[in-house]
Formats: structure tokens, C-alpha cells, sequence
């Protein structure tokens, strides 16, 4: 992973330590994305269901991007120091991995403003699986969820990385 060679600092967290919301006013406006994946294991069967679209509640891909989107625009309201963003694009996607009988789920946001939008990616793929979870309980309760995390960074003072 190549992250920014800077010195590391809980930029949530005030001089005495407590929770701080940290203050953008003087940041310049930049172009800013985000991408970020994460991945939910079935059993055989269940994907069969969802890639022959015979799930019970219905389209179930179609389901969990609407969700993932709605999810990324409401971030400020589930992170409590998160700002709340304008966002200009988010796109959630989805990858069948027949051989390993997962899902990979991606996402990217983007937008200008003053702070970034790592945590609306992330809450974008988080809720996306939860909602194919939530979608396909009933044929399989054993489903995981995991590998949740950024995978690019675009923009802002401290620049570009990826994983």
C-alpha cells in the first residue's frame, strides 16, 4: 500500500482529546475521488439464485446499488464527524466470482469540495453488501462479508495513493 509520507495524527481528536469535527473553511476547493471495494462469500446455490435472478425480493444487484449510493449521500448522518458532501458521482458496481462463489463490490465517488470522500466510498460498499446480505438471508445465512477498504484517493492537499 502506498500511503502519504506525512506524520501521523488523529485529525478528529482536539489538543485536549476530545472529539473534534476538524474545520475546512480555509481549504481550497479541489476535484476529489474515491474508490473502494469489499466482497460477500455464498454458497453455490445462493449465487445461482442471484446471477438466474430468482431471489425471492427481486432484483437483487439493483437493490444493493441503490442502496450503496442512497448509503454514500447519507455518510454525514452515520459518521457523526463526517462533513456533509456534495457529491457529484457515485457509481457501485458489482464482479460474480464463480470459482470463489463471491461478490465484489466497488464503488467511486467523487466531487469538489474541500474534503475528501474515502468514507462515502466505503460506506457505499459497506451498505451495498449489507444489502445483498439482507437481500439473500433466506437462501443462506452464513454469507461474509469482508475485505472492506479504500483503494484510491484522488485529490486534495495531500494528493493521490492507492492500495
Amino acid at each position: 500500500m502506498t500511503a502519504p509520507n506525512k506524520e501521523v495524527a488523529l485529525s478528529h481528536v482536539n489538543s485536549k482529546g476530545e472529539a473534534n469535527m476538524v474545520d475546512v473553511t480555509e481549504k481550497a476547493m479541489t476535484s476529489r475521488t474515491a474508490t473502494a471495494v469489499g466482497f460477500i462469500k455464498m454458497t453455490a446455490e445462493t449465487l445461482a439464485l442471484i446471477q438466474q435472478g430468482d431471489n425471492k425480493k427481486g432484483d437483487v444487484f439493483a437493490v444493493a446499488r441503490i442502496a450503496g449510493i442512497q448509503a454514500a449521500k447519507k455518510c454525514s448522518d452515520l459518521i457523526p464527524l463526517c462533513h456533509p458532501l456534495m457529491l457529484t458521482k457515485v457509481h457501485v458496481d458489482f464482479e460474480i466470482n464463480g470459482q470463489e462463489n463471491e461478490i465484489k463490490v466497488t464503488s467511486l465517488c467523487r466531487l469538489t469540495g474541500q474534503t475528501g470522500v474515502e468514507m462515502e466510498a466505503l460506506t457505499a460498499v459497506s451498505v451495498a453488501c449489507l444489502t445483498l446480505f439482507d437481500m439473500c438471508k433466506a437462501a443462506d445465512p452464513t454469507m461474509e462479508i469482508y475485505g472492506i477498504k479504500v483503494l484510491t484517493k484522488e485529490g486534495g492537499k495531500s494528493g493521490n495513493w492507492q492500495a
